[in-house]
């Protein structure tokens, strides 16, 4: 039992595997956080634009 132990300790096989896949995980829920903080400021500057674009609009065609 102690020998099957020592190995399994030893043993690295797969380590990488595991390391990227959590590496993968931290970008990805990074990202999905930056889009969620970014989402809300983004959508009020695009409503502002379109906006000053349909004000513009308005005054060029008058």
């Amino acid at each position: 039992m102690f020998d099957f132990i020592n190995r399994f300790r030893g043993d690295e096989d797969g380590a990488v595997t595991v390391d990227w896949v959590v590496l993968t995980a931290a970008i990805v829920g990074m990202a999905v956080l930056t889009y969620g903080a970014m989402a809300d400021s983004n959508e009020a500057v695009v409503n502002a634009t379109a906006e000053t674009v349909l004000t513009a609009r308005d005054f060029l065609t008058n």
